[in-house]
């Protein structure tokens, strides 16, 4: 997935995503985040994006990630 032009993940996400399933490198990208640990940190504590193995391969859809960043800025809105 190409880097976005800004760091605010709402852009990315109103500009389309792709139409494949994301992968741990795609969302570290995403929401610019420090390293890949940092995506698979996320998921052992359950706090990011909801991903599911496709094998040994962790993948994310990409209107569960969408609903997700919606989640959250209804929560950080409140």
């Amino acid at each position: 997935m190409a880097t976005p032009a800004t760091t605010d993940p709402r852009t990315a996400l109103r500009s389309g995503l792709p139409d494949r399933y994301l992968t741990p490198e795609d969302i570290k990208e995403l929401f610019d985040l420090p390293s890949i640990e940092t995506v698979y940190a996320w998921r052992k504590k359950r706090v990011g994006p909801p991903g599911f193995r496709v094998g040994k391969h962790l993948r994310f859809d990409p209107a569960t990630v969408r609903a997700w960043v919606n989640d959250r800025m209804e929560i950080d809105a409140v």
